[in-house]
């Protein structure tokens, strides 16, 4: 097989990740070698608190739904997938409101 020989992917899915996880919100961070996106969703509604400074924070407790970690080479192919299935979104569904144009 060559360097330039099409690729076919064949991709199973295992039973229980085929409703997938909801998640409110993203958090994405990086080493060296990897990038990492850890899906939150939320667990309780936000609370006021008190942090160690005496400072008045609203806490908003979450749990890691999940963890991936892809390869900071794919991070680029993410982010056009991730554009490409929002402009299809839009055309779709209109553009939210308050979103400048681009």
């Amino acid at each position: 097989m060559t360097d330039e020989a099409p690729r076919q992917f064949e991709i199973e899915m295992p039973p229980e990740a085929v409703t997938g996880s909801y998640a409110d919100f993203a958090n994405v961070w990086h080493t060296s070698d990897v990038f990492v996106m850890d899906f939150v969703s939320l667990v309780r509604p936000p609370h006021e608190a008190t942090d160690a400074d005496g400072t008045t924070v609203t806490v908003v407790p979450g749990r890691v739904v999940q963890r991936v970690r892809i390869p900071p080479e794919q991070v680029f192919e993410l982010a056009k997938a991730l554009t490409q299935q929002l402009e299809f979104w839009e055309r779709e569904n209109g553009r939210r409101t308050g979103d400048a144009p681009s």
